[in-house]
């Protein structure tokens, strides 16, 4: 019992003595200037925040401070958080550990909305509900991939670079299905088409480029016009089905690669951006990325089935 009340005796005089010998600068991040959030220890013994560590190796796997390797750091694709560290800023520090989550968690708010400086990925033509494999392998992008996934929103906006411009003034938001990291840092990150979108103003952060921007819807019809409309989309399905079964290489390494077209949706007009299939197709057909673009944009359902049926029937004219 002896013992005990020693052990407790001891451990009241340490935390006053550590509270004298430590000021707020000692557990400041060398790479931030500001208290460690999440602080990692690296196996060269240097402390960092996760995040501030996390962007240093987008660029070099080496320590930021004694330039150390850390490859093998980066191949596990883990980073254990210092317990040690973040105990003694609970017991020492509380309110400044506590404004420091605050600013943490408002940095992540304004990373998660949907329409205001949402990231944009300048690279290909995507569509709703259709799969996108990317390669990540650009720091700016690595760092916009891992902002994505901690913010919680898993998504991002793709569009294409337009000449005169920094990127086309319409795409598509990517939701993050899969990240698979590889041991350089270099990830392979498999995504899924969602809303199309309008840019209303461009902007920057971090390296990568940012809009705000308003969602697409196509435009309802009823009556007669619904009628024809299902009519419409009837014929160019089944010219669809006949593109498809047309037995030539290409298109047979074409469903190879994107299976099988999709089946007919029952409610035409259910989905804001239209039936899959018609995605589908446009992302498999040989169309050029400004024609893509344009049926992108596009919020005719009717105008959208015309263009494809124009498509069709030119391809089905072709001699195999």
């Amino acid at each position: 019992p002896l013992g005990n009340k020693e052990e407790t005796a001891a451990a009241k005089c340490t935390q006053p003595c550590l509270g004298e010998s430590l000021s707020i600068s000692d557990l400041e991040c060398s790479l931030c200037i500001r208290m460690f959030f999440e602080p990692v220890t690296t196996p060269c013994g240097h402390t960092f925040c996760k995040e501030c560590l996390e962007r240093c190796l987008d660029h070099r796997p080496n320590c930021p401070l004694c330039k150390h390797s850390l490859r093998e750091f980066l191949k596990a694709g883990r980073y254990s958080p210092t317990v040690l560290l973040q105990d003694i800023m609970l017991a020492i520090f509380p309110t400044q550990l506590a404004e420091r989550r605050e600013l943490h968690r408002a940095e992540m708010a304004e990373l998660s909305n949907l329409t205001k400086n949402i990231p944009i990925f300048v690279c290909t033509m995507s569509f709703p509900g259709i799969p996108c494999p990317l390669h990540v392998f650009e720091p700016r992008y690595r760092l916009m991939i891992r902002r994505c996934q901690e913010s919680g929103t898993r998504r991002f906006g793709m569009c294409i670079y337009e000449n005169g411009k920094s990127f086309a003034d319409y795409g598509c938001m990517l939701e993050i299905r899969q990240v698979e990291l590889l041991a350089d840092g270099r990830s392979l990150v498999d995504t899924i088409g969602r809303q199309r979108f309008r840019v209303l103003s461009r902007g920057h952060r971090d390296g990568y480029h940012t809009a705000d921007i308003e969602y697409l819807e196509d435009k309802k019809v009823s009556g007669e016009e619904l009628q024809e409309l299902q009519s419409l989309h009837e014929s160019t399905y089944r010219l669809a089905q006949r593109f498809c079964e047309h037995g030539d290489l290409t298109s047979r390494h074409i469903l190879m690669q994107h299976g099988p077209l999709p089946e007919k949706e029952e409610d035409i007009q259910a989905s804001a951006d239209g039936p899959t299939w018609c995605w589908w197709l446009i992302s498999i057909l040989p169309l050029d990325p400004s024609y893509q673009l344009n049926l992108l944009c596009c919020t005719s359902l009717r105008s959208r089935l015309w263009q494809l049926q124009h498509v069709l029937t030119a391809l089905l004219q072709q001699p195999p």
